[in-house]
């Protein structure tokens, strides 16, 4: 029967006792009415079923006890990643088309998916992103060692959105095109310097110099990240150019050609924004130019609070208002925005793919339940992307009064005609 309220009630017909809908059932459809009625079944530890209204589900979830699903009307956004986790919440069908039907349908619902967003912003608020706090954030996500990340990120062991010249790109074709984006947007010359705040494996860093012949400054607090990019330098031979600094990007000095902060700012604070603008400007030269690639939104509101909880502790991602705070008190001039967010689900996809390949290993390093973990948070976040929850933002600035710009955007494109 069609109760008009969206989700159905399948009664279990093998069982007639089970034929009236229990109050764990009802409970459970007027959570998923609150979420938009998604196209996902849900199966109870009876055998009862609360079925979409309308269509045929993309997958089934099925909750293992009354406990889980009492945890789960609590606390939904925390409490069904930690299900799934835990294997309390099984997953039958595609992972990523059960979570693009959620989002979907929690843009319907017009809050996101599951409550809103004032009562999620006071459930999780984030962690802070003081100096001792930004480095247990950070070793909470990037030092679970380099072995892991290298199972999966590819060839370049860049860990953020690639750039895809075409659909048919290879990852790791699509990464090293990514940093020729960056570079041509900052018309990189030889012997140029550049500071990167944030540098990840050292990818971007290395780039520069090899490529371009610029000299860099790169700035990171991850240990095992540092580790792995000095030794590369070394093996490529570029230690007179590159030089990678252990230090907070709050501590960087000097004047540079360039500032580069490629998936750091997801990780800085609102709070900090205007900190980290003035440091942008006092280190650039009278002509230096300035790139930050972030995740962002098209508004402001918090992280999905499972991400921030249990990926990555004190992360943000900001809309374009929001960053204009790192640009506007210091007058920084922006040159170019560019939303780059079908890159980042490709660039996911193609990642959860290595990642799949390789499940025995990573729980042979961790356990099932980090399998899991991470298996969603990647499917999660292709979703995130693909529907617009998530964006990935380009942003391209100077100095106020540098005149020293081109006057088409032909640079950035110079294969084509």
């Amino acid at each position: 029967m069609n109760t008009g309220l969206g989700a159905r009630l399948a009664p279990d017909t093998r069982h007639p006792a089970r034929a009236r809908a229990s109050i764990d059932a009802r409970l459970l459809r007027r959570l998923l009415i609150g979420m938009g009625d998604p196209p996902v079944e849900f199966r109870l530890w009876n055998g009862e079923r609360v079925a979409p209204a309308a269509g045929a589900p993309v997958a089934s979830v099925a909750i293992a006890d009354r406990a889980t699903l009492f945890a789960l009307l609590r606390d939904p956004q925390l409490r069904f990643g930690d299900g799934y986790t835990t294997g309390q919440l099984r997953i039958e069908g595609d992972l990523v088309q059960l979570m693009l039907a959620i989002y979907r349908s929690g843009t319907v619902a017009g809050d996101g998916g599951f409550v809103s967003g004032r009562l999620a912003g006071w459930m999780h608020r984030p962690r802070r992103n003081s100096f001792s706090g930004s480095r247990d954030n950070i070793h909470h996500h990037y030092d679970l060692g380099n072995d892991f990340y290298r199972l999966w990120l590819g060839e370049t062991m860049a860990y953020t959105c690639a750039y895809y010249p075409t659909a048919a790109a290879t990852l790791d074709e699509a990464q090293v095109a990514k940093m020729d984006h960056v570079c041509r947007k900052l018309r990189l010359r030889a012997g140029e310097t550049v500071v990167e705040a944030g540098c990840g494996w050292g990818g971007l860093a290395l780039h520069m110099a090899r490529r371009y012949g610029a000299r860099v400054r790169a700035f990171n607090i991850s240990r095992e990240q540092l580790e792995y990019a000095r030794a590369q330098a070394q093996r490529s031979g570029l230690e007179h150019l590159v030089e990678f600094v252990e230090d907070d990007y709050r501590n960087i000095t000097g004047r540079y050609d360039v500032f580069a902060s490629v998936g750091m700012l997801e990780h800085v604070g609102r709070e900090n924004y205007a900190e980290l603008g003035r440091i942008a400007r006092d280190c650039l030269a009278e002509h230096g130019r300035g790139l930050i690639h972030s995740i962002g939104r098209n508004r402001p509101e918090p992280l999905h609070p499972w991400i921030e909880r249990r990926i990555f502790p004190g992360a943000y991602a900001p809309s374009l208002s929001e960053m204009m705070q790192i640009f506007e008190p210091w007058e920084l001039s922006v040159l170019d925005v560019e939303n780059i967010r079908l890159h980042y689900a490709l660039t996911l996809r193609h990642w959860l793919e290595r990642y799949e390949s390789v499940t025995d290993r990573i729980a042979a390093m961790f356990d099932d339940n980090f399998v899991r973990m991470w298996r969603l948070y990647l499917a999660g976040s292709i979703a995130a992307f693909e529907t617009g929850a998530l964006q990935l933002f380009q942003v391209v600035f100077t100095a106020r009064d540098n005149n020293d710009l081109p006057l088409t955007r032909r640079f950035l494109y110079p294969n084509e005609s």
